[in-house]
């Protein structure tokens, strides 16, 4: 893994050297960043996935809807269509991508739009839906055409962007000086026993400006719930015999260390993020559940999984199959989840009062 890394590292450093360029244009006002009136709030990161992005702005739209008309613009990213959509009902995964089909299911209520181009589907947005008062953006860090109000960047607690490199040899997708950039800073994925002391570390290796606020969050999980509503075997409520987890994202881990506490054996079954499933994959989830001499025996996936699995052709197999996937919630640690909801709405009542 290390000779990889050198090798790759001059392709790591070229890649740098771009982004640097390009961000200083930014910086120099040569490429324009617009400014919008409405409130806009991005969530992002420096590295490549794997942070938590999608439970955050969940949270952030658990926080706003109920004052205000909220809507979510995203990327819609591996989806097999380009362009400006404004997400109906009627939309597929494969139309707009996970993490948008994700939005759409938990809050339909919520105005939902994708666009590679941010700076075009804000536009379209409050075109067509003029009565929008916040725009949250999903992933959109780098993305400088657009200049947010609030710009939030997260980071995993295991594997923090001040100590990963560019890619190809890490997961940065640029300089660890963008992080000058965010408003607040949020540690994810932390434990839920979280030390003063261990704070106090984190503020010293990440060293947030004076302009900056830093948060911390961990993941809540909730109950199971069944992908096929006409299965009629439900999961225990205490401990299992075997699980075996189905998990197609970029840092399964938490999600692993919490199945492990709700069985005697876990069985992994990983694919790459964002994996679009398949016939082939169902037949190997299917194998390996019959090769288990048990009737203590369930199959959980998340959330984000699930949008990818619950597909018409896949219904021979999860007619049959007790497959469930599990919610997450984030939770703030302490006093940060009073502190930043303050400082969020805050922003939001300000912006749209001065307009």
């Amino acid at each position: 893994m290390v000779i990889v890394k050198i090798i790759l590292f001059p392709i790591a450093c070229l890649y740098g050297l771009a982004v640097g360029i390009r961000n200083k244009l930014f910086d120099w006002k040569i490429l324009p960043s617009k400014r919008f009136t409405i409130p806009v709030i991005s969530v992002g990161n420096l590295s490549a996935g794997g942070t938590g992005k999608t439970p955050h702005t969940e949270y952030l739209v658990g926080l706003l809807k109920s004052n205000y008309k909220v809507a979510i613009l995203s990327r819609g990213y591996r989806r097999k269509t380009r362009g400006f959509i404004l997400v109906t009902p009627e939309h597929k995964q494969v139309d707009i991508g996970d993490e948008p089909m994700q939005y759409l299911k938990k809050f339909p209520d919520v105005v939902l739009a994708v666009d590679e181009d941010r700076r075009r589907g804000i536009t379209k947005i409050l075109a067509e839906r003029p009565d929008t008062q916040v725009i949250l953006l999903d992933d959109a860090f780098q993305h400088r055409y657009v200049k947010p109000g609030k710009s939030i960047i997260l980071t995993d607690y295991h594997h923090l962007y001040v100590h990963d490199y560019l890619l190809p040899t890490g997961m940065l997708r640029e300089w660890t000086t963008g992080a000058s950039r965010a408003d607040f800073i949020i540690v994810t994925k932390t434990p839920k026993v979280f030390s003063p002391i261990t704070r106090r570390n984190l503020v010293k290796e990440l060293k947030p400006k004076k302009h900056q606020r830093l948060f911390y969050s961990y993941v809540a999980y909730d109950l199971p719930v069944p992908l096929n509503l006409c299965s009629n075997q439900k999961p225990a409520a205490s401990k299992y015999n075997y699980i075996i987890m189905v998990a197609g994202v970029a840092n399964s881990y938490p999600f692993q260390e919490y199945l492990r506490g709700l069985c005697n054996e876990l069985i992994v079954i990983h694919f790459h993020d964002h994996h679009q499933y398949t016939a082939e994959d169902l037949e190997k989830i299917s194998r390996e559940y019959q090769a288990i001499i048990s009737k203590d025996k369930v199959i959980f996936t998340t959330e984000k999984d699930a949008t990818r699995l619950d597909r018409e052709e896949f219904s021979t197999y999860l007619d049959v199959l007790p497959v469930y996937y599990i919610p997450i919630r984030i939770k703030f640690h302490d006093c940060d989840e009073v502190r930043f909801d303050k400082l969020i709405l805050d922003y939001v009542q300000k912006s749209i009062g001065s307009r």
